[in-house]
Parts: C-alpha cells; sequence; structure tokens
C-alpha cells in the first residue's frame, strides 16, 4: 500500500507508465516479421510466442507507444509506434482495405474481418495522428469509410460483429464489447481531426446502448443480442469465462462505459451521460467488487451474483480511471475513495513489482493464475497504461 495518496501524484503516475513501456520496450519489437511481438511473459517477461499477430495487440502497441510520446516519454516512443503503424498498413491491411484478425508472421492464419479489429485500427491511428507519428492521419478517413461501409448499421446505430474475407456476414449474433470499443474509437478519431461525423457516431453508439437498451434490459448494460439488437439472455451462458463474449454482466466493461460516457460529457452537455456513469459505476462495485478478497470478479449474474471469480487486469485499470473521472464529474469525494482503494490492491496484487507490468489474471484468492501466460495475443498492457493516461490528461492542472 502507498501512503499519502500517492496514486494521485502526476510524477508517480508519469513513472508507472514509464515502468509498462519499458517493460515491453524492446522485446516487444519484432525485427524478424516487423510490428509487435505481445506474448511476453507476465512473470518475467520471457517471449512465449515470437509468431502470432493479432490486429488488436498490433493497435494496441501503436496506441501505448503513442501515448509514451505524448507524455514526453523516451524518445523510442515515437519510433515504436511508427513501427507499428507501418506494420498495420503494409503487413494487417489487406488489398480490400480490410484488416484480418490473426497473422503468423506476415500470413493470415485467420482471415476474418472484425468490428473489434478494425475498432482498434481506428482507435491506434487517431491516438498516433494525435502523437504526430507519420502516416497515421492520412489513413483516418479511409478506415471510417470501411468501417461504415461493411460494419455500421444506420437502422441500429450500431455495428454488426463478424464477416469473412469477402465481407459477407457469418454470424447473427450483436455485441456491446465490439460497439463499446468502436465508440471510444470514435472519440479519439473526433479528437484527432475535429470532425463532428466521428463524435456523432460516438454519440450514437452510448445512446442505443449505454441508455436505449440498458433502459430494456435490467437498467445495466448486457453483453449479447440478436440481429435486431434484442436482448440475448441466454447466449453463451455455458461460456461465462468466455475471454471476448462471457455470459452475465462485466463489471469491468460497465466502468469502461463510465469513462467513455464521462468522455462524451466534455463535448457535449447531456446530463443523462453522467447520470448513467454514475449508475453504472455503482453497480460495478456494488455487485463486482470481492469484499472478502478484493479486486473485481469476473462477471455477475442478472441477481448481482457473482459467476466466474477469477481477478482480471483490466477491471482494475478500467475501475481506478472511472473512479477518477466521477470524482471529477461530480465532486463526489466517494469516488477517490474508490480510485485509492482499487489501486491499493492492484498494488499489492496485480503489478508485478520485480519488472513493472500487471498481471493478467489471479485466482478468486489473489495468486498468479496456473494459465497466465495461455492467453495468446492480447497481453500489451493497453488498459492499465490508457488508465494512468486517462487520469493525467483529466486532472493533470489539479494533481
Amino acid at each position: 500500500m502507498i501512503e499519502n495518496h500517492l496514486y494521485r501524484d502526476e510524477r508517480w503516475l508519469q513513472q508507472h507508465v514509464r515502468s509498462l513501456l519499458n517493460f515491453y520496450y524492446p522485446d516487444c519489437i519484432d525485427h524478424r516479421f516487423g510490428g509487435y511481438i505481445s506474448q511476453l511473459s507476465d512473470v518475467d517477461g520471457h517471449v512465449y510466442d515470437g509468431k502470432n499477430k493479432m490486429v488488436v495487440s498490433t493497435a494496441r502497441f501503436v496506441y501505448n507507444f503513442s501515448v509514451g510520446k505524448m507524455l514526453g516519454g523516451p524518445d523510442w516512443c515515437h519510433s515504436a509506434a511508427h513501427h507499428g503503424v507501418d506494420f498495420l498498413l503494409e503487413a494487417h491491411k489487406q488489398d480490400d482495405g480490410g484488416y484480418p484478425w490473426l497473422l503468423s508472421g506476415r500470413d493470415v492464419t485467420d482471415a476474418q474481418r472484425t468490428c473489434y479489429g478494425h475498432a482498434f485500427v481506428l482507435f491506434a491511428l487517431s491516438t498516433a495522428a494525435k502523437a504526430n507519428i507519420p502516416r497515421a492521419a492520412d489513413h483516418i478517413d479511409e478506415t471510417f469509410e470501411l468501417i461504415n461501409e461493411h460494419f455500421w448499421e444506420d437502422e441500429h446505430g450500431l455495428c454488426k460483429g463478424k464477416l469473412d474475407a469477402e465481407w459477407n456476414e457469418i454470424e447473427q449474433y450483436r455485441g456491446q464489447n465490439a460497439n463499446m470499443h468502436m465508440c471510444e474509437a470514435m472519440i479519439s478519431a473526433y479528437e484527432a481531426t475535429g470532425e463532428e461525423m466521428y463524435l456523432d457516431h460516438a454519440y450514437t453508439i452510448a445512446e442505443r446502448l449505454a441508455l436505449d437498451l440498458a433502459d430494456k434490459g435490467d437498467g445495466l448494460l448486457w453483453e449479447h443480442y440478436t440481429t435486431n439488437w434484442e436482448h440475448d439472455w441466454e447466449y453463451n451462458r455455458d461460456q461465462p469465462t468466455h475471454l471476448f463474449r462471457p455470459w452475465g454482466y462485466q463489471p469491468g466493461h460497465l466502468m469502461e462505459w463510465t469513462k467513455l460516457l464521462l468522455h462524451l460529457a466534455e463535448y457535449l452537455d447531456e446530463q443523462w451521460l453522467v447520470d448513467r456513469a454514475r449508475h453504472f459505476f455503482d453497480a460495478a462495485v456494488e455487485y463486482g467488487w470481492d469484499d472478502n478478497n478484493g479486486g473485481f470478479v469476473y462477471n455477475f449474474d442478472r441477481d448481482g451474483e457473482p459467476i466466474a471469480s477469477e481477478k482480471y487486469y483490466w477491471k482494475l485499470a478500467e475501475g481506478f480511471a472511472a473512479a477518477a473521472r466521477l470524482a471529477e464529474a461530480t465532486d463526489d469525494s466517494t469516488y477517490w475513495e474508490w480510485y485509492d482503494r482499487i489501486w491499493d490492491y492492484a498494488w499489492e496484487n496485480m503489478v508485478n513489482q520485480k519488472y513493472g507490468n500487471w498481471y493478467f489474471k489471479l485466482t478468486p484468492d489473489n495468486q498468479i493464475h496456473d494459465d497466465i501466460d495461455s492467453t495468446p495475443e492480447v497481453k500489451t498492457g493497453y488498459h492499465s497504461l490508457g488508465a494512468c493516461y486517462d487520469v493525467l490528461q483529466m486532472t493533470a492542472q489539479d494533481l
């Protein structure tokens, strides 16, 4: 535990970002195939898979190093971000403009075009553009147009999820997770370009999911929907620990939406954004916080009972950033108390004190999980680094 609210100190947060970047760099830079290696062991940093490259991981590393540059980090942040933008545009991007889900080296091994993946491409390019990384700004608009053409469903104000290599729909499923990250990407694109169409899309997604559909359900944000965006209460009921589509309510996603709604409230004078953000966060900590062992459970059911109790790092990161945003937006010190409580747990349990990274997953009683390095391609530290950046951007003048 760190005393005297040091978690809120600008210099301390800056140093934590530097520690995260130092864990991944330079070992994440792939000089053989290009792009990055995201499969670094959380325990000691060794590379356990040097070939698989998910488009999401490449995009997240571009984001990380772009943020590092914007925060005045080492000179190599610029070259590392540029390295990733080049790989996105030259290896991931295909002749039709789309971005397949997975590469092995530079060969496509999963050709699916996903809303989730393309959201992160837009997020990476727009963040890199804000950091003045070469080539990034030139490809924001074309990525947006690609998303609009293939994923956006205007009649619903939301995006479909998965398409094949010919852009044909391959499932009837609709989900909030990919749309949440699309909202995040649209906000970033608006900030990078000043173009209102991006903000309009972000707001439409937020209104449909966090207001309209939440009100049609239990007042919270369900994960899974039918083709017509009706709640699918049974989807993946037998897969409560699915990495991307678990059954139940996700406290981590409720807190991510808290962040996004309050971010939108910086640009749009809509009181419901603040009210709903508060409601989501309060529910996340009421039903998701483990009062016995600390940390957030993975998910909870419609009655508020926990389902899977493993502790994932990203929920903590989204939680402290959401708490800070709420504290600033509402002037309610309760949320600073939650900020410190979440950080206390993370610092004591989730942060690898030797190497500076965060463990991906712990057991319910806060031990390093046996399969911590089995998750293949998504471990980049993006949530922790992004949450620190979010707090720094929001409250630097007050720290």
